[in-house]
């Protein structure tokens, strides 16, 4: 072998590790970040799907409620008036924004229920009620999962040098869903 043959092969071996280097990191990278976005996206899915449960809860424990006390007309039109916002939320903020307002209204609700030991014996309300606090769990696991899933992608999109990919590529800090201050207190029941 010639020594110019040797040194254009060298040459060309150099080219490509070059371009090959960079290319699988950014490739690696790229795609690293798509996954978590898109584990991001799943989990939030999960929340929804267990939001959507409640939402569609909540008609049937109001009316079971309203029967027994009619006179609490505030609570109930609060209770509505959240349960429409979430209908009506469109971005993942506005949707959490929404649930921490229902989920408000609810805990208001639950205080009217212990004024009333008759409805508390009620099937139809137990059965409703187990399912609401059924729910209400599915919702604080599924908000644990989809807020540890948004951590890793945040700290992933914010480490160099994968900062620097995921603003070149249009990757965005992700919500995480936290309860308000106000929902931090458990309400207060008074007779």
């Amino acid at each position: 072998m010639s020594k110019g043959l040797k040194t254009l092969l060298i040459i060309v071996g150099i080219i490509i590790l070059i371009i090959v280097i960079p290319y699988s990191y950014i490739k690696g990278t790229y795609n690293s970040l798509v996954t978590m976005d898109e584990s991001v996206k799943g989990a939030w899915a999960q929340v929804e799907n267990q939001l959507q449960r409640r939402y569609d809860l909540i008609p049937n424990y109001v009316e079971t409620v309203k029967g027994y006390a009619a006179h609490e007309k505030e609570v109930f039109v609060k209770v509505t008036e959240a349960r429409s916002k979430v209908a009506g939320a469109g971005s993942i903020n506005e949707k959490i924004q929404a649930n921490n307002q229902l989920s408000s209204a609810l805990s208001r609700l639950l205080v009217v229920v212990e004024r009333y030991p008759e409805l508390k014996a009620n099937t139809n309300f137990i059965r409703l009620q187990d399912e609401l606090a059924g729910t209400e769990n599915r919702i604080a696991v599924e908000r644990r999962r989809f807020n540890e899933t948004v951590k890793v992608y945040n700290i992933k999109i914010r480490s160099f040098p994968t900062n620097i990919m995921a603003g070149m590529f249009g990757f965005e800090k992700a919500t995480f869903f936290e309860v308000p201050k106000e929902r931090q207190e458990a309400p207060k029941v008074k007779f």
